[in-house]
């Protein structure tokens, strides 16, 4: 999670449980269209589903990139 901090004066920037779209696990962000946020840490591990690529995740995010993309910076797999 590189150049990413949270403004404790904003809430632009936050974690967040996730489930995340990805053929492998070797990124450290990913676009918002793969990103599903969930409330809980129990719900992103009730949603994954490795044969379909959804992992469980702890994020940062949205950040928007240079390009223009919202992207989610991964703080942790939940498996």
């Amino acid at each position: 999670m590189k150049g990413i901090y949270l403004d404790p004066d904003t809430k632009v920037v936050e974690e967040h449980f996730a489930i995340i779209y990805v053929p492998r696990r070797q990124r450290g962000r990913f676009p918002e269209d793969c990103v599903r946020l969930v409330e809980s840490e129990q719900a992103a591990r009730d949603g994954a589903n490795p044969e379909k690529k959804l992992y469980p995740a702890k994020v940062v995010g949205p950040s928007r990139s240079s390009e223009g993309l919202r992207l989610y910076y991964l703080i942790d797999w939940l498996d």
